[in-house]
């Protein structure tokens, strides 16, 4: 095979192509809008050339960047004249293509410079398979579950913020380990009270009484739960009334920002399932699971034939770990690769954390690790439970198969 390289680097207003010959050789480079003109302008020179060289395989190139190349993507692949040729489309790793980049090291810093790097690497070869783009259901279903991913994000990070204003505002609260910081009865709480003094004087079958309807009667013994609360609202520092004003503010809008990311989750959770409908899978017979998670996991894999083995999955999520070996000497304490899709890695471990509650090999497994060290202990155990889950995930996938619980 002797096909056209085409490599370019995608930017937001405009994308610059280089065209490579199959010896290496350049034919032509050019800049063009980031735009459907620009993508159809595109497809025009690359048939151009194609048939100028008699050739019949062309292989595009071009680095993940955002969501700036993906309706190149599309366009590329959906173009008519391009049906014609022997095609094959990469998205490659901006990682990978810097490090092929590192063996010219006389090169200066530049669009067209980087697109001619592209189509060279594409030309040495040993990329992986072509991006998957050919069942868009998978594309969709990204889309949906990358945006719980940030939304979850931001929650964690709206959640800390409010954890520093309650500390400000009541600091005892803030730091008993029986009062959940964010809970729907704390949040009420600093919403209702002004200040700790007004917490720590209530009346106590008063505010018994709020704390078993805020928490929607999950506390087994309201008053006890009241006696805790007064307890370290007295014990809380006390702020002059100008600042505590602030923060009670600061605390309206963080409190509000909070639903608000809650309920966009719970409207993301309801269409991920919805779309995850349509895409045959075997992994919600795992328990514990659940069809979000799993959404989240295939998504990012896609068609799992593109990868060869249980290994090359954890390796693309990043779930593996350093080395560090001299002589006769290896560590015994790495740290796991920062590189690898972070999307299907977060699904990987949350989807670990949940199975293990459930699962009787995942949690003897998981409680294991655990107690193999002194530190990091739940982090570790985690991962190396997440690990243990991409092989079941792998196999499932490949077989076609239903999971089976071990007995006992």
């Amino acid at each position: 095979m002797d096909p056209l390289y085409v490599g370019i680097d995608v930017g937001s207003r405009n994308n610059v192509a280089y065209l490579m010959r199959p010896d290496g050789s350049k034919y032509g480079s050019f800049s063009l809008q980031n735009n459907r003109g620009g993508a159809k302008l595109l497809t025009e020179k690359i048939v151009s050339a194609m048939g100028a060289m008699g050739l019949r395989d062309v292989v595009i190139g071009m680095e993940s960047t955002s969501v700036y190349g993906d309706s190149l993507v599309y366009a590329l692949r959906e173009d008519g004249r391009l049906g014609q040729f022997q095609k094959k489309l990469h998205v490659l790793n901006p990682k990978q293509v810097r490090k092929f980049k590192e063996a010219y090291p006389d090169l200066p810093k530049n669009d067209f410079v980087d697109a001619f790097v592209i189509a060279d690497h594409l030309r040495f070869g040993r990329i992986g398979k072509e991006v998957y783009m050919d069942d868009y259901r998978y594309k969709a279903l990204q889309t949906l579950t990358r945006a719980r991913f940030y939304a979850v994000q931001n929650l964690t990070r709206e959640k800390q913020r409010f954890a520093n204003y309650l500390f400000l505002k009541c600091s005892g609260i803030a730091q008993a380990s029986d009062i959940p910081n964010t809970s729907a009865t704390t949040l009420s709480l600093m919403e209702h009270f002004e200040t700790a003094d007004d917490l720590a004087n209530a009346k106590l079958d008063e505010l018994a009484s709020f704390v078993s309807e805020a928490g929607h009667g999950r506390f087994a013994d309201p008053e006890a739960t009241a006696k805790a609360i007064q307890a370290a609202a007295k014990g809380s520092y006390r702020l002059p009334k100008t600042v505590n004003d602030s923060v009670n503010q600061a605390m309206s809008v963080s409190i509000a920002a909070m639903r608000a990311l809650e309920s966009q989750i719970k409207t993301l959770d309801k269409a991920i399932e919805q779309q995850f409908e349509i895409i045959p899978n075997t992994l919600t017979s795992i328990p514990g699971i659940g069809k979000v998670y799993s959404a989240g996991i295939i998504a990012e894999i896609g068609d799992i034939n593109r990868f060869q083995s249980q290994a090359s999955v954890a390796k693309y999520a990043g779930l593996v770990w350093t080395q560090h070996q001299s002589g006769e000497f290896e560590a015994q304490h790495t740290q796991l690769i920062k590189s690898g899709n972070r999307f299907l890695r977060y699904y990987l471990l949350e989807a670990a954390n949940s199975v293990r509650r459930c699962d009787s090999e995942f949690r003897r497994y998981y409680d294991l690790k655990f107690k193999e060290v002194n530190q990091f202990q739940h982090k570790r155990a985690l991962a190396l439970t997440a690990r243990k889950l991409v092989r079941l995930v792998f196999r499932l996938l490949k077989d076609n198969r239903l999971y089976i619980p071990p007995e006992g």
